[in-house]
């Protein structure tokens, strides 16, 4: 596969048929979106404004959505490239993170501190989707960095840049549980409370469990489990 010059911020495998690799090209030099099988590009999608992010669906082979920096979330059906199968407008600020949540449902993450809940069900093909948000959770930080998304059975983690993981249910606006990393002291080499400037970088649900890995700006990893 081709290297890009921007760099390459986000990619995203087919689910189903395992053949197609999306990347999006970022890094304030590109807005392009391309397919491809081993070496050929198949098709390209171009956006007005930067592409943050990109996420197959696992529940259809023709559905992707990606977030851009315009805001909005974009979702294509792969067989008519042409033109957006619907716009979900919301957010205040660029949108960082996509994840379909079950095949009716996409959660998005922005650097405006929130989350949003999507209804698929709801949207339009004629203009922005504006009434398709049928939740908006709040409680973490996020303003400037990618702090990671997951999402299972209806829970969804995200980091944040209090140097905190947050975990939502789907029907609850607020947090229902949170946990901060410490930052290793220098001198004793302990675990203290000061976050030093460090955010949660990634999250991952394990499937079917109780149990999220999270790691922060440092390199710390960590296994939790909600209680």
């Amino acid at each position: 596969m081709p290297t890009h010059i921007g760099g390459n911020l986000n990619t995203c495998f087919e689910a189903n048929y395992r053949f197609m690799v999306l990347s999006d090209v970022l890094r304030y030099i590109s807005n392009i979106t391309k397919f491809y099988y081993r070496d050929n590009c198949l098709a390209t999608i171009r956006n007005a404004a930067n592409v943050c992010c990109v996420q197959f669906s696992p529940h259809s082979t023709h559905l992707l959505a990606f977030g851009s920096a315009d805001y909005r979330t974009y979702c294509y059906d792969i067989r008519n490239t042409k033109t957006a199968w619907c716009v979900l407008a919301g957010h205040e600020k660029a949108v960082s993170y996509v994840k379909f949540m079950d095949s009716g449902t996409l959660v998005t993450a922005s650097t405006d501190n929130t989350l949003k809940l999507w209804d698929l069900q709801k949207t339009s093909h004629c203009g922005p989707s504006t009434n398709a948000c049928s939740l908006t959770f709040s409680g973490h930080t996020n303003e400037k960095n990618f702090v990671g998304l997951s999402t299972a059975d209806g829970y969804i983690a995200c980091g944040s840049e209090t140097n905190e993981v947050y975990a939502y249910y789907r029907d609850l606006p607020m947090p229902i549980a949170s946990y901060k990393f410490g930052s290793i002291d220098p001198i004793s080499g302990k675990e203290t409370d000061d976050d030093n400037g460090l955010f949660v970088s990634s999250v991952c649900w394990r499937a079917k469990s109780d149990m999220v890995v999270a790691a922060n700006s440092s390199g710390c990893i960590k296994v939790l489990q909600m209680v």
